[in-house]
């Protein structure tokens, strides 16, 4: 039996970065959409509603947004989604990584750890309902089409995340 091997390092950031790029442009040509991931919830929504209660999906200005012709199942995010996630499994299982854990300091319980995750998590959707957008997509795709509202998400959200760093290292240690 060999020894378990060692996880490779992390992909050097401006690397990845440059990268990202580059399948943001690919998107734009190859689609003529951006990337993003909270449109996909919605079409999915909108194809479990129509699936339950059609009359009322198709009331529904925005579901009638995602039940067009191809149908919310063909969405370009949901696509996209399902290409990031194996996407992800294929980079994490090249670089030995695959495994199953909850990541918490040791003064969490894990129950907690995935309550305040579950929580952070309905944060983050009802903040992309009110930005018109989820995190992808106002910075990536928006930021890359000189939207105002996404340069501003963007300055925002990086004060934030500099104001809340020292909280959230000292919670982890």
């Amino acid at each position: 039996m060999s020894a378990p091997r060692q996880p490779q390092g992390y992909a050097d950031p401006y690397l990845a970065g440059a990268a990202l790029g580059l399948v943001l442009l690919a998107a734009f040509v190859l689609v003529g959409r951006g990337l993003g991931a909270s449109g996909a919830f919605a079409s999915v929504a909108a194809g479990t509603v129509a699936l339950v209660a059609p009359e009322h999906a198709g009331a529904s200005p925005l579901f009638a947004h995602y039940l067009g012709a191809q149908g919310p199942w063909l969405e370009w995010l949901n696509v996209e989604l399902l290409g990031v996630l194996i996407g992800a499994w294929l980079s994490a299982a090249l670089a030995g990584r695959v495994r199953v854990s909850i990541e918490r300091p040791a003064t969490l319980a894990a129950g907690a750890r995935l309550t305040l995750a579950f929580a952070g998590g309905l944060l983050m959707a009802a903040g992309a309902v009110f930005a018109r957008g989820c995190t992808s997509g106002q910075a990536l795709t928006g930021g890359a089409l000189l939207s105002v509202g996404s340069w501003l998400f963007l300055g925002v959200a990086f004060a934030s995340a500099y104001a809340l760093a020292p909280l959230l290292r000292k919670a982890w240690q």
